[in-house]
């Protein structure tokens, strides 16, 4: 099997990348950096520009499907500009892949695209299924509806699409862990806004082989990708403290706060998101890491 990956040298991508080596699956990768191509016998990176509408078609030959994680982070002050920059980075991306795969010929069958579980309006009461519709209100929300919307396109060439709803990620680089060990590190995390707040979290070796379980299995439709015991924000930051052998004893910091430090972009943080992991688990996915705890035991 060979698949082609976007976004594979980012956080995600590189653990689906050597989980894909690991099971004999060779990766072509797509890369906006000339430096950063390699042509190794399971490994070839391929030259893109999406603004210019650029891409090696070399990248699609012998290809079986496709792993879509190319976009900006969220995790950057949102300015106009930059919000540009957050929804073109995932519809023009997929503009020009499903160009490229409606001009020439290809053997790619399957289209696997991350998405996020920010999509849920949030609720302190709700639990979320992949069937419920709502959409949050909030730039995230509309984020991914620009987002999913663009890949379930790719239907209209015959590509079966998965769509993968993504929930806080845990790495032990990168991602939400080391914006919570920073403050943890020095005495002074507390939790954020009420502290009430669902986080639906998920270990990165969790979410890569859900990635690859989706291709092995052939699964089309949507999944959320969250571990089975998701908890608030105040039993995430007092988790992580513990496992740092540090304590927290400032007060919660206040939403106000929050939002004149972060702006518009404190939705991340304030937004609760309860989301079920059933639809992923009935396919025959076992989670390795289900507590807290345990992930965090393997991630510090």
């Amino acid at each position: 099997m060979r698949v082609l990956i976007t976004g594979a040298t980012g956080l995600i991508g590189s653990h689906v990348t050597r989980l894909c080596h690991e099971k004999g699956i060779d990766v072509h990768y797509l890369t906006t950096s000339r430096s950063k191509i390699e042509k190794k016998e399971n490994y070839k990176g391929f030259y893109w520009n999406p603004k210019e509408k650029e891409i090696d078609l070399d990248s699609i030959k012998d290809v079986d499907a496709v792993i879509n994680l190319v976009g900006a982070s969220i995790a950057e002050r949102w300015t106009k500009d930059y919000k540009r920059e957050i929804i073109e980075s995932r519809t023009e991306t997929a503009r020009l892949l499903f160009d490229t795969l409606s001009q020439n010929d290809h053997s790619i069958e399957q289209f696997i695209s991350a998405s996020a579980i920010g999509v849920y309006p949030s609720s302190l009461e709700k639990l979320y299924f992949e069937e419920d519709d709502g959409v949050d209100d909030s730039f995230v929300g509309k984020v991914v509806v620009k987002w999913e919307s663009a890949i379930n396109n790719f239907q209209d060439i015959g590509i079966d699409v998965t769509k993968i709803r993504i929930g806080l990620v845990l790495a032990p680089h990168g991602g939400l862990l080391k914006k919570l060990k920073d403050p943890v590190n020095f005495n002074v995390g507390a939790p954020l806004g009420s502290g009430q707040q669902w986080q639906s979290w998920i270990h990165i070796e969790d979410l890569a082989h859900i990635f690859v379980h989706t291709l092995e299995k052939e699964l089309s439709g949507t999944y959320n990708a969250v571990a089975p015991n998701p908890v608030t924000n105040k039993e995430l930051v007092k988790c992580v403290a513990k496992h740092m052998g540090k304590s927290v004893w400032l007060p919660n910091v206040p939403a106000f706060v929050l939002k004149t430090v972060l702006g518009e972009m404190s939705t991340i943080v304030l937004s609760s998101q309860l989301v079920s992991n059933k639809k992923i688990e009935s396919t025959g996915y076992v989670f390795k890491y289900t507590h807290l705890s345990k992930a965090l035991e393997d991630l510090l």
